[in-house]
């Protein structure tokens, strides 16, 4: 049973991926595009790390995973303020971007 919740959420977290894929070729401008991927990463990847959680079981593997889940929460919204931050500083405008 616990296989199969497993991949109905890795699924889910498949389809949100597949669904921000599409917005990010939708959108055009730049900082919607960067934001988009975040929740991307964040929503998705959160997702995915539960369904295999759910796939190994509790145990040793599924500890580290869940250290890689957190790390990830913690480095995806600096990352990405990286990112953002250098390209307003840099001069990069939002009709720069066509």
């Amino acid at each position: 049973m616990t296989t199969i919740i497993g991949f109905i959420i890795i699924s889910f977290g498949l389809i949100l991926i597949l669904i921000g894929l599409i917005g990010i070729i939708i959108n055009k401008n730049f900082y919607s595009r960067i934001m988009i991927a975040s929740v991307i990463d964040t929503a998705g990847f959160i997702t995915i790390i539960i369904g295999i959680i759910f796939l190994k079981g509790f145990s040793y593997f599924s500890m580290k995973v869940i250290l890689i889940l957190i790390l990830m929460l913690f480095l995806n919204p600096l990352a990405t303020h990286t990112i953002v931050r250098g390209a307003h500083t840099s001069g990069f405008r939002i009709g720069d971007d066509k």
